[in-house]
């Protein structure tokens, strides 16, 4: 067994989500993390020593220039419960890698300070930009807002047929 730290299920977890389709860049894991620990980003070293060691163990990869979950990675995630809470779903994932066995016969994702200084800041950016979040949810304003102007279209419909007769 090996000691993985607090970073290390969070960190699998945003690569999961970040990755669904393609490999996600360093921004969109970044994005993830910030979803998922509610804007505690970890510092730099933290992440740095989290992908180092989550590469070695191979559980995460390294593809055209972006960050997949490698087939090792997608069994410990696979088994997650959908309607869990993001803290729920690290915790299982916790359970996962302490129990994970050593292996450390993988190449290592090599990141630098600078490169995760440059994707906070793009991500902050971007999150007070105003552009659309797609990863925030909705207000309840907007959704009320939507269930208002169906009542209205319903009030005319009962007019017309009223006026029909």
């Amino acid at each position: 067994m090996h000691i993985f730290r607090d970073a290390d299920a969070p960190l699998l977890l945003a690569t999961l989500m970040a990755s669904k389709r393609r490999a996600a860049d360093l921004v969109g894991v970044i994005a993830a993390l910030d979803l998922i620990l509610e804007g505690a980003i970890p510092p730099s070293p933290k992440l740095i020593d989290s992908f180092g060691r989550l590469s070695t163990h191979g559980l995460i990869a390294e593809v055209e220039g972006g960050y997949m979950l490698t087939a090792e990675g997608e069994k410990m995630v696979v088994g997650l419960p959908k309607k869990a809470t993001s803290d729920e779903r690290v915790d299982s994932i916790r359970e996962d890698l302490a129990g994970y066995p050593q292996a450390d016969d993988h190449p290592a994702v090599v990141l630098t300070v600078e490169a995760i200084h440059a994707a906070i800041k793009i991500h902050r950016a971007s999150k007070s930009g105003t552009g659309r979040n797609m990863l925030m949810p909705k207000t309840k304003a907007a959704e009320a807002a939507a269930k208002r102007a169906a009542q209205w279209r319903h009030a005319a419909a009962a007019r017309r047929r009223k006026a029909q007769r």
